[in-house]
């Protein structure tokens, strides 16, 4: 009796195992953990004016994100403060337009840019170093 009972229980055991491990990466979350939701990180590229280059005060500068479901998911700041930008809907990207701050001069800055996706696993940050001139 001890033995059936036992080897039943192997047999169930092993069966739920095998059940667990018919999925993929089950328990791994697959790209989307916590009920389900997933993501595309985004990704920020083509800097313009490119990383350490001269630039002059109220000059403008550029980027595109990639993956970002909506402009007001972008921001950017210099030294902590909030930037103006502009957004284009390119379908494959947006592409952010913004202007150096006329205060900035005879200094480097980095332009910071977060995305903050709904769900956070899937929020962004970047930037570049500029260096600006009178």
């Amino acid at each position: 009796m001890k033995k059936t009972i036992f080897l039943a229980f192997f047999f169930l055991f092993n069966i739920s195992l095998a059940h667990a491990g018919a999925g993929g990466h089950a328990g791994h979350g697959g790209g989307g953990s916590g009920g389900g939701a997933s993501c595309i990180k985004a990704r920020l590229g083509k800097f313009t004016p490119e990383h350490l280059e001269t630039a002059t005060p109220e000059s403008e500068f550029s980027f595109r994100a990639f993956n970002v479901q909506h402009p007001d998911e972008i921001e950017v700041t210099i030294k902590n403060q909030p930037i103006d930008v502009t957004f284009e809907d390119k379908e494959a990207f947006i592409l952010v337009k913004g202007k150096l701050p006329e205060a900035y001069k005879n200094t480097t800055v980095r332009i910071n840019i977060k995305v903050n996706s709904k769900i956070s696993k899937c929020d962004a940050e970047g930037g570049w170093l500029l260096k600006v001139t009178e």
